[in-house]
Formats: C-alpha cells, sequence, structure tokens
C-alpha cells in the first residue's frame, strides 16, 4: 500500500529525534525522588539521553551490552532510559520489590555491567553487591547535593 512505508528503521533513536524535532518544547512533567516537581521537555530530554549515551561509552559499554535501571517513573529514569538504548545496549528494568537472592540471580544471569539507581534503592543494591561480579558502575540519579554516601563500589 503507497504511502504506509515508512522511509527509516523504526529504532528508538528515530522515536527521541522525531520527538525533539517536531515537539522539542513539549512539556513533561515528573517529580523527582529528591521531592519537587520537575518539568522538562522532549528537546532537553534527547540532548540528556545522548550524554548519557557517550557517558557509558566512556565506560566501556557497547552495543549489545546489558545496563540495568532500579529506578522510578522520573525524567532521569526517560533519559537513561532513551540513552541505554539509543546507543544500542539493552536496557534491563529490576524490580526493587523482589527478594535479595531474586535480584542477585536476575542481576548475573543478565549480565549487567552498570546500574543506574534512584536514592531510594542504595541500600537494597548496597546489600548485594558484594554478589554481583559482572557490575562495574552504579550510577546515582541524583544531583551533587543529594548525593549519598555509600559502599557500592564505583560509585558515580
Amino acid at each position: 500500500m503507497q504511502g504506509l512505508m515508512q522511509d527509516w528503521p523504526l529504532r528508538v533513536t528515530t522515536i527521541i529525534d522525531h520527538a525533539a524535532r517536531f515537539h522539542g518544547d513539549r512539556e513533561i512533567v515528573t517529580r523527582s525522588i529528591e521531592g519537587p516537581i520537575t518539568r522538562t521537555t522532549y528537546g532537553q530530554v534527547h540532548l540528556r539521553a545522548r550524554k548519557v549515551a557517550q557517558a557509558l561509552t566512556r565506560l566501556g559499554i557497547k552495543e549489545g551490552d546489558i545496563v540495568a535501571t532500579m529506578a522510578w517513573n522520573t525524567a532521569r529514569h526517560l533519559e537513561a532510559w532513551y540513552g541505554i538504548m539509543g546507543m544500542g545496549a539493552v536496557c534491563h528494568t529490576l524490580n526493587p520489590r523482589l527478594f535479595a537472592e531474586q535480584l542477585i540471580y536476575i542481576i548475573n544471569h543478565a549480565e549487567d555491567k552498570v546500574i543506574f539507581l534512584d536514592l531510594t534503592f542504595v541500600p537494597i543494591l548496597e546489600g548485594i553487591a558484594d554478589k554481583l561480579p559482572n557490575v562495574k558502575n552504579y550510577v546515582i540519579m541524583t544531583d551533587r547535593a543529594h548525593m549519598p554516601e555509600t559502599k557500592l563500589p564505583n560509585a558515580l
């Protein structure tokens, strides 16, 4: 059928590129883990997702590697998701309500190399980090003012 075919592949990068180009000023409203309501746009998410992808590349993550997230539905999580998927890595979302033994098994089985996490999940991952040999970095999604003291190895 004429007119129903796309001229480009439908990839995550195409979706966020389209959103930034045609809806760049459209507002996204979420509440941050630190408390305040945050307002961002698709254009800003696009820019920050590219920065996430660049940071992951500097950490040695490449296409096909698995990067986990344990996070609430916030703008930071959206940026991480688009950044991970946009660079060709696999985004593995973790359920914080699982038991420690279940998380250990799932993270090790997936061979997650980096875990993005919200502040509220630092204690959970601190309790199991010594049983996660494949995880090289933990990215705590907060600002400098709220960055906690943590026992997580290689926390950023």
